[in-house]
């Protein structure tokens, strides 16, 4: 049989050292809680639930990048504040990132409406309406319906708003960096809150 024309240097080592380490990365990846490996970026995201918001795209992140929790709204919720304690003191998380959005359903309708159109629902009062089947001690207490949905009057506000409560919550460690984003849906761009670009380009006398 004919020698090949490619007289380039065959690559060095042996197969089976390239088809371990294939395995090896395989392995760490179905079973890397159990062998304590972190997110590549040991990132968390907060971000909401929304179909628009690119997510991965717009941080320049990929699969295996981050933990990611998604909820309406992207807010900070008890739930999200579990998450976020266990990422972060046992999954070796040194980052958090909350993403809120423009045209975000969560400020969609006054507090009001949504409570009248679940007590449609559920075909009168909320109060014996068990609100986590899965954790019944766990209760809103005092706070109201319209709390517990909470609806957002300021996007930016709310985002920076979640950032500090992060910050300062007694189960996020102090060394972790806490930062927030605005996806702007109209733009398919993320700005930080409390920065709208169009709003300054667009008036008399802005730099």
């Amino acid at each position: 049989m004919a020698r090949p024309t490619d007289q380039s240097e065959p690559e060095a080592g042996h197969v089976f050292e390239r088809v371990d380490e294939h395995v090896e990365q395989r392995d760490d990846w179905a079973r890397r809680r159990r062998k304590d490996i972190p997110t590549d970026k040991h990132l968390l995201v907060i971000a909401c639930m929304d179909e628009r918001i690119p997510v991965e795209d717009a941080l320049d992140i990929s699969l295996g990048d981050a933990h990611i929790f998604r909820n309406a709204g992207g807010k900070v919720t008890d739930d999200v504040i579990r998450s976020a304690a266990l990422s972060t003191n046992f999954f070796d998380t040194t980052e958090i990132i909350v993403v809120n959005h423009t045209d975000c359903g969560m400020m969609s309708a006054p507090d009001e409406a949504i409570v009248d159109g679940l007590e449609a629902v559920a075909g009168g009062s909320l109060d014996d309406v068990d609100l986590n089947p899965a954790l019944p001690s766990l209760e809103i207490g005092d706070a109201s319906i319209a709390e517990w949905v909470s609806m957002t009057d300021d996007i930016d506000e709310a985002c920076q708003a979640q950032i500090d409560y992060l910050e300062a919550h007694p189960l996020v460690p102090d060394e972790v960096t806490v930062h927030g984003y605005i996806y702007e849906v109209e733009s398919d761009a993320l700005r930080r809150p409390g920065e709208r670009v169009s709003e300054e380009i667009n008036t008399r006398g802005s730099e």
